[in-house]
């Protein structure tokens, strides 16, 4: 695109026109060479040395309401964003993520400053600088990572990174004997601010380490980490392996308490089934015996089915109303029984005896009739 570069400064002595060219008055046609947003992330963001800006054509000075519009087409809005990211946490992820949308088209370029110069202005950190490095290579929103970053932001590395924008939250950040290391970026129109994540900070998590010091160097000497290592004397040493010890023998009864409450869980659940179910056993034996046994139960039927059965075979048959009666004197006795067997008779001896037989027999059969 057709582009218009001048010479002009600021009064800050921030270039208005990052271009490398010589002063021109003309118009001139030089197509845009700056290296796109990453698109794939199967890989860590490149060094600054390695992905280096090498675009010869000029980079006019844009408004914030310009890039937000995507102006320019023909290359990437180049924000910045520098800082110390150690222990590199959620709060600096953020702030990157705002950073990387603050335009459409954005590549997004993070400084980082060395070890120098941050435990000069800053302090001491619990990474050391390869470390924060390789932290910012691996964010999914960082383009380029710029090592051993100025701590104030000059023209010169500015325009060497032709920088668009820089991006920070809004909280003078006052260092190196300034009030504001960013002032001047700001009064130069290229400061864009970004929201700050409250309640994590590296700070705030140096301090929960301080805070439990004691816990920590006790899980670390039960990792293996030796006093020497962790620099704990010998009897700290002793004191931290003895509560180890303490804190292992309250984990045991407190397991102990578990199961035995899981036990005893069970053993309820188990005593209510069981009870369950004896009640509606129960229930069905009563009710089978009820129906067995009740008022209208089958016994009773066939209890009285068969008693009437054994009264009726008990009792004597009634001879008919037709048949004639006969009337017993109550005297007589028992008709006697005769026995089908034949009776040897002796042959009479006389006459006599022979009539004798005859009408004694004639009187029986006249007793009988």
């Amino acid at each position: 695109m057709p582009v218009l570069t001048t010479d002009a400064e600021s009064e800050t002595g921030i270039p208005k026109s990052l271009s490398n060219e010589p002063p021109s008055e003309t118009m001139e046609e030089i197509e845009h060479t700056c290296p796109q947003p990453r698109l794939t992330l199967t890989a860590p963001a490149p060094f600054a040395e390695e992905s280096s800006c090498l675009c010869q054509a000029p980079h006019e000075k844009l408004t914030i309401a310009q890039a937000r519009l995507g102006t320019p087409v023909d290359r990437p809005v180049r924000v910045y964003a520098d800082g110390i990211f150690d222990l590199f946490h959620s709060g600096h992820a953020r702030a990157l993520m705002q950073a990387k949308t603050l335009f459409p088209n954005s590549y997004l370029l993070v400084g980082v400053c060395s070890d120098d110069l941050t435990h000069k202005f800053k302090g001491f950190t619990v990474m050391n600088e390869a470390e924060r490095y390789e932290a910012l290579r691996h964010c999914r929103y960082v383009d380029e990572v710029i090592r051993d970053a100025p701590w104030t932001l000059t023209p010169e590395f500015l325009e060497k990174h032709k920088i668009d924008f820089v991006a920070h939250d809004d909280i003078p950040y006052s260092s190196a004997g300034s009030d504001d290391v960013y002032k001047h970026i700001k009064e130069a129109g290229m400061f864009v601010p970004t929201q700050r994540t409250e309640g994590i900070s590296t700070s705030d998590i140096i301090t929960r380490i301080v805070r439990d010091y004691d816990v920590y160097a006790r899980r670390n000497l039960q990792r293996g980490y030796t006093a020497k290592e962790l620099n704990v004397s010998f009897i700290n040493e002793k004191k931290y392996r003895f509560q180890n010890q303490v804190d292992k023998m309250k984990e045991k009864v407190k397991n102990v308490e578990e199961r035995s409450k899981e036990f005893v869980n069970r053993v309820e659940e188990k005593s209510h089934d069981l009870i369950q179910k004896w009640e509606e056993k129960s229930r069905e034996f009563i009710g089978n015996f009820l129906e067995l046994f009740g008022p209208d139960g089958a016994w009773k039927q066939m209890f009285q089915e068969r008693s009437s059965r054994m009264l009726q075979a008990l009792s004597p048959k009634q001879s008919p109303v037709s048949s004639p009666t006969r009337s017993r004197s109550p005297s007589r006795s028992p008709s006697p029984t005769f026995s089908w067997l034949p009776i040897k008779t002796s042959p009479p001896s006389s006459p006599k005896a022979a009539s004798a037989s005859i009408s004694s027999m004639s009187e029986g059969d006249e007793d009988e009739k």
